[in-house]
């Protein structure tokens, strides 16, 4: 099995699924319980959320992790 070493430069399209929803920034984080300023963390790609914050992500838009974050070149 190949080693991965460093960071991984993850990827995410929350504002693209925040926009076809048509809902704000707060109106995700209230959704979810988390703060409006983590989600702007999570969307300009300075904050990675952490496994069970992804799932809550993945229930509100009713789509998979994999479809929400993506490895910058794969």
């Amino acid at each position: 099995m190949p080693r991965i070493k460093g960071t991984l430069p993850i990827l995410n399209n929350i504002a693209v699924l925040r926009a076809q929803k048509n809902i704000t920034q707060e109106e995700l984080a209230e959704a979810i319980g988390i703060t409006r300023a983590t989600i702007i963390a999570i969307e300009k790609g300075s904050y990675n959320p952490s496994l069970e914050l992804a799932f809550r992500l993945s229930r509100y838009f009713h789509t998979g992790i994999e479809k929400m974050f993506s490895i910058k070149g794969e």
